[in-house]
């Protein structure tokens, strides 16, 4: 009977170690990082090979995002994190105080110019949100820009996981192909819009990077700041107004987690129109937004059609 068990055991293990390293899937939580759509153009590089998960859930704006003592715990037990940078999880130095430990941390932005405002004043007065002192963070919301993602979390996962790296590379690889598919298809659909209605109002700064890629003019905010997080005043409101009243914006366009009372307030002295259900800062649990590509498309999608 031992004898049995000990073939049996040995058997086992020589099954074990002829599998290849690409087709079992780690079951702990090796990868995490801090948003959904991160979490998916992570999945695109990584392959079966790791497991990978957003820290954040589905539909969480991380401008506003209180994080959780779980949280700390799901980062002590990740050993690599991967963040967007310029200060846009401005939670995650205090979690990565509390969770201890040690692990990698990929910026996926890095090497990335980010975007700056001319004035820093109206965030300071807002005195609420964070204020992204480093600078737009809204980097992937230009698909161009998100190939630079993809290669510093290709460059991190082999730095991670050395036995991966073919792996990494190709899935990289064709990843980036469908980024540059997604790009022309963005261009296509972006020359229905006559140039002189490409005009964006935003509840807070978030389409810049979208905007200088793809030919549309910033024409207002209700929100000055890059953070959701923030307010306006009452003399802020007014600008606005007047802006759009001089300019012609069709539109406001609010991400699905933006509180639509203000700019509805908006909307009522100007007559645009309010869309209200782009997906800016997170996917969504199937349709429309399940991938950062399906993301995207969307965006765009009633972007066009609010405009054209």
């Amino acid at each position: 009977m031992n004898r049995l068990i000990v073939l049996l055991t040995v058997f086992t293990l020589l099954i074990a170690g002829c599998r290849p390293a690409s087709s079992s899937p780690t079951t702990d939580p090796a990868i995490l990082t801090s948003t959904t759509f991160l979490a998916d153009i992570a999945r695109n590089v990584a392959g079966d090979r790791l497991r990978v998960e957003s820290l954040l859930p589905i539909g969480a704006d991380p401008h506003s995002y209180q994080p959780t003592p779980q949280d700390a715990a799901r980062i002590a037990d990740s050993r690599l994190l991967i963040v967007n940078g310029a200060e846009y999880e401005h939670f995650i130095e205090t979690l990565l105080e509390n969770a201890g430990g040690e692990r990698m941390v990929v910026t996926a932005s890095e090497g990335i110019e980010a975007r700056h405002r001319e004035e820093h004043a109206a965030e300071a007065e807002a005195g609420e949100g964070h204020a992204h002192e480093a600078g737009d963070p809204h980097m992937w919301l230009d698909p161009n820009l998100v190939v630079t993602y993809v290669e510093n979390i290709r460059d991190g996962l082999v730095a991670f996981d050395p036995e991966g790296e073919a792996v990494y590379r190709s899935n990289a690889e064709a990843y980036i192909a469908e980024l540059q598919s997604l790009d022309a298809w963005i261009v296509e659909q972006v020359a229905q819009v006559p140039p002189e209605r490409r005009l964006l109002v935003t509840n807070h700064e978030a389409l810049g990077y979208f905007a200088e890629r793809y030919g549309f003019t910033i024409a207002g905010t209700v929100v000055e700041s890059f953070s959701s997080g923030a307010s306006p005043s009452a003399g802020q409101m007014a600008d606005l107004i007047g802006q759009i009243k001089s300019n012609g914006a069709p539109a406001i366009f609010l991400d699905a987690s933006d509180n639509e009372s203000l700019a509805r307030q908006i909307a009522a002295e100007t007559g645009v129109n309010v869309v209200t259900d782009l997906h800016l800062e997170s996917l969504t649990d199937g349709a429309p937004a399940a991938t950062y590509i399906d993301m995207m498309k969307h965006n765009v999608t009633l972007i066009v059609e609010a405009l054209k």
